[in-house]
């Protein structure tokens, strides 16, 4: 997995996501045989109530990340998201009808006769509405904001992902380590920080022992 891809699928668990992340669209080609359109980086689906681990939704910084996804409270929510380590923007691929509709009925999340109508919502306006109740929104993932706005798609920077997971290993390091995570972007960012800690605590030792050389 993409090391960018692997940060942003470990915000989105974080806050409710069920993810499936490089998925592959394939179609009959002409002539016989199947086709790769696209590989979609991440679909996500959040429920209505759904919440993050332990203590991490009532924090200030939790309803920051919050209103930086969008996330409406109550309402289910499905991302189609396209990561970067440049500029957060979608791939021409990305925005093509066939590949949306794949996306959608991956997921189930529409009858396949309003599919057409939601794609389109998708392509004018970056966010559609199913009759089911529930939102589903283009989101762009990237190191730098795009050259120019597209279609109201809903951009997130990695430098701002970074700060929250690390902002929330610090504060949940005892939760985290009893856990043991297997995500991959979380498991990272957790060895760096018992890195960090590691050598916090050689440095204080070696400190501590020097000023008792110096006072003899």
């Amino acid at each position: 997995m993409d090391n960018a891809v692997a940060l942003v699928q470990a915000f989105l668990r974080l806050h409710g996501y069920l993810t499936v992340t490089e998925f592959r669209v394939v179609r009959a080609a002409r002539g016989g045989g199947q086709e790769c359109l696209t590989d979609l980086d991440v679909l996500a689906f959040r429920f209505g109530e759904a919440s993050g681990p332990g203590e991490a939704m009532h924090h200030p910084a939790e309803s920051e990340a919050n209103a930086l996804l969008g996330i409406a409270g109550g309402v289910p929510d499905m991302i189609i998201g396209e990561v970067k380590e440049g500029r957060a923007q979608l791939n021409d691929a990305a925005t093509k009808h066939d590949v949306l509709t794949a996306a959608l009925e991956r997921f189930g999340c529409c009858r396949h006769s309003d599919i057409d109508g939601i794609v389109h919502e998708l392509l004018r306006h970056g966010r559609a509405h199913t009759r089911h109740g529930h939102g589903v929104r283009l989101v762009a993932f990237g190191s730098l904001p795009p050259d120019a706005p597209s279609r109201g798609v809903k951009v997130v920077l990695l430098g701002t992902i970074i700060d929250f997971l690390r902002a929330y290993s610090r504060q949940h390091w005892a939760q985290l380590q009893s856990s043991e995570s297997k995500d991959p972007g979380l498991s990272f960012l957790m060895t760096l920080e018992k890195a960090e800690r590691g050598r916090r605590a050689r440095a204080a030792s070696t400190g501590s022992t020097s000023l008792k050389g110096d006072r003899s």
